[in-house]
Parts: structure tokens; sequence; C-alpha cells
């Protein structure tokens, strides 16, 4: 799809569910380098960040068997090579977890810096070559190519990260999991996709402990082996339906949830006035009264994630009163705020915050997405406003929402993509 056009107004009502999560499958699926033997890995999204690095093993020798639409056999027993296809790599963030898996399992890696979405500058990867330089790698990086070699193997150290880092404490942990030793990663990350990349391993026959705290201490182990796993609910793909259903009213079950990892989310909607009952395995989100205002500051696990701060801002550009936002985690993160303003919205930005003065409603518009959660937030501030809106960019948006358009159809939103050639066509019809 090249745009997604919406008919904004309709509440949502009935049930919608939630997909693997996305920052889990790419962590998982470079980790599979590391096994001698066959992963069977279940509930994978259908999404494009999936297939390009799924498709990014393929070209390295992999061989991929397909047991159904969210379940691969992976087996990498016959990879021989660290290099990969340049430009596949470029398309993603996650493209750098090579580093840790190709160094863990080869003791070399010849990997892009990382692409993916672009909303705060280069992503910087200091804290990754700090652990990999005391693991005993040797890391240089050249014309946008990051080599990592070791003599032999990783050996373990303890690390400190100078800053909470998601992707420096899986990359580390995925190369400590192999190495000569015991490695401690000290000031983690906690989120729940590290805890579910850590399980992985150990399903595999890795030895990591600690997950899910500030401290992770990994015991290398001489080889992992096959075996199956499955990969745990999307936390921001929920969070993300959750706060439509606050921004468009109406009730929704978002099922396939495990309800404590959104608890954060859960208690901003709650001060917003909207209703969330929080079941065994789903959550009921409910709207039909006016939203209040509130104040949000991102932070790492277990707090408000940096990953929801496009759509909760976007649903507060509806609320009564003057809201705050404060960015905790990542520079420049408002490049959607231009899209938003020529909605209606009122919103100023000062470096990391945002003051939003609540409007009474969004007016449809033609708008562009800048990165894949700014793309949600565009299509929550669609389905909220009156009248037609146009998206422009969803390439970004299907790089981490599985089947969107059809999940959000079902509940009753007016949402539909458009192809290139669709596109040509709407565009002459439109004038």
């Amino acid at each position: 799809m090249t745009k997604y056009v919406i008919n904004g107004g309709n509440p949502l009502h009935g049930e919608i569910e939630i997909s693997g999560a996305k920052n889990a499958a790419v962590a998982i699926i470079p980790a599979a380098l590391m096994v001698d033997g066959v992963c069977r890995i279940e509930n994978l999204p259908e999404i494009s960040d999936v297939k390009t690095l799924l498709s990014i093993l393929k070209e390295m020798g992999a061989k991929i068997r397909v047991v159904d639409k969210r379940t691969l056999d992976i087996d990498c027993t016959r990879v021989g090579t660290t290099h990969a296809t340049f430009d596949m790599m470029r398309r993603i963030r996650a493209s750098y977890y090579l580093i840790g898996s190709l160094l863990g399992r080869f003791g070399r890696a010849d990997v892009a810096m990382p692409g993916g979405c672009n909303f705060g500058g280069v992503r910087p990867i200091d804290q990754h070559i700090k652990g990999f330089t005391a693991m005993g790698a040797n890391v240089s990086v050249r014309n946008g190519i990051v080599t990592a070699v070791t003599g032999d193997t990783l050996r373990g150290v303890t690390i400190y990260l100078d800053v909470v880092s998601v992707g420096a404490t899986i990359n580390l942990m995925l190369g400590a999991a192999l190495a000569q030793g015991r490695t401690v990663i000290e000031n983690a990350a906690r989120e729940p996709h590290i805890v579910d990349l850590a399980n992985f391993l150990n399903s595999m026959g890795a030895d990591i402990r600690g997950a899910g705290t500030n401290e992770i201490r990994v015991r290398g182990v001489k080889r992992m082996s096959g075996g199956f796993y499955s990969i745990i609910p999307d936390q921001i793909e929920a969070g993300t339906y959750m706060m439509a259903v606050a921004g468009a009213g109406g009730r929704v079950v978002i099922k396939d949830v495990i309800p404590k990892h959104l608890e954060s989310i859960s208690v901003k909607l709650r001060e917003m006035g909207v209703t969330v009952v929080e079941l065994e395995d789903s959550v009921i989100v409910q709207r039909d009264a006016p939203l209040l205002k509130t104040h949000v500051k991102t932070m790492p696990y277990p707090g408000f994630p940096t990953d929801m701060q496009p759509q909760i801002s976007t649903v507060l550009c509806l609320a009564e009163g003057t809201s705050t936002i404060t960015e905790g985690v990542w520079d420049n993160r408002f490049k959607y705020v231009d899209e938003l303003v020529k909605m209606g919205a009122q919103i100023r930005v000062n470096g990391r915050s945002a003051i939003i003065e609540g409007v009474p409603y969004l007016s449809g518009a033609p708008i562009k997405a800048s990165d894949l959660r700014a793309g949600a937030a565009l299509v929550i501030a669609g389905l909220s406003a009156r009248g037609r809106t146009v998206i422009d960019g969803v390439n970004y948006i299907e790089r981490g929402y599985e089947k969107m358009i059809s999940k959000l159809s079902d509940v009753g939103a007016d949402i539909k993509g458009l192809s290139e050639r669709e596109d040509q066509r709407y565009n002459r019809k439109m004038g």
C-alpha cells in the first residue's frame, strides 16, 4: 500500500486480536543464527521488518520453512558468512542485532549501520561498541559498515551501560550467550521483549538470568541446539489500539495480551476518563465521555513507553484543558506534530516537551507519516477526525503493524489502503 484513506467519526466496537511482538521478533530472528539446529518460532507477526530479516538470513544461507502463516522453521546450521546485503541491512534498525549473534557464533561481524525510522537523527550504537570492545572485540565503523572482530571468541566481563539502552542490552546479551565465561550487564533495560529474547535463548540451551531486572547475568555455553518458541503479544500494538478507542470512542476488547505489560498505558487512559478493564489475557477499553487532560513523561520500562508517545499525544489533542508530554528517551521525537497541526491540533514543542491545548475536534487532511509510531498516531488522528484523512508514507506503518486496515475495519472503522495504481486513480478523481 502507498496510502491509507480514512473517513473519520466512527466509534469502534468489537474485538481486536493482537499479533506477536515486533520488538521481540526482530531480536529473536537474528538469535536463530547462533543455534545449531532447527528453531521453530511461533506467533511471528506478518510485518515488513520480519520479512526483511528473514530475507537477510536466507541470503546468508539459512533454510526457512513456512509451517503456517505465523510459524516458521529456521535452520542456520549451514550459514558460513558474516556479511549480508548492504541495502537490506539499511532498511531496519534491528540489523545491528546481527553484530552480537555473528560475533557470538563466528567471532566476526560485518553489519550496516541501522536504518528504519528516523525521528531523532542517527541512533547511536556507542554502548554496543563499548560492550563488545570490553568483551575482546576490535570494532570499527567505516563507510556505514560496522566491522567487529575477535581473535577466537568473546570473553565474559562486567559491563555497565552508561544509559539504559534496549538495543545495547539485547546485542550484548546475544554476544554473551556463546562467550567464554560469565558476562554481567549492569544498568540493563527491562522491557518485556528483552525477557522474551532471554527466554528464547534459554529454551535453546543458553544460561541467562536476571532478564527483566537491571542486572542480567549470562554464563556462556559452547553451543545451543534447536527447539520450539512462541513470541509474546505486542505491547505497543495493543497500546495503539487502546489509544484508537480513546480517540474515536466506542468499546473494544483487545485480545491475546499480557495486561501487566500494558499497566503504564492503562493508568494514563484511566486518568483521561477512559474505562480500562483488565482480564486474564485481554483488556476492555471503553470511551463514551469527554477526554480529560493529563501529563505524560516517557521512560524506560516499566515507565510509559516512548513508542506510545505519538499515539497518546494525538488523543490528548481532543482532551479538555492543557496536557504536557515530556520525552525522556529520544531527542526530536515530535516530527509528527506538524501533521497534527494541519488537522487543527494546537501543540507547542519546546525541545523534549510538548504542550497540548485540547480542541473540540480534528479535521481530516492530507498528511504524511515520518516513522512507524508517528504513522500509527496519524491513523488514530484520522479515525478521530471529522472528514477524510489521506495518509502518505504508510510503508513505515507496515513495518510494525500486522493487517492494521482489516483489524480496524472489523471494529467499524472506515479505512482502506491504496496501491500505487489505485493511488494514481484516486488523485485523478480528486482533482
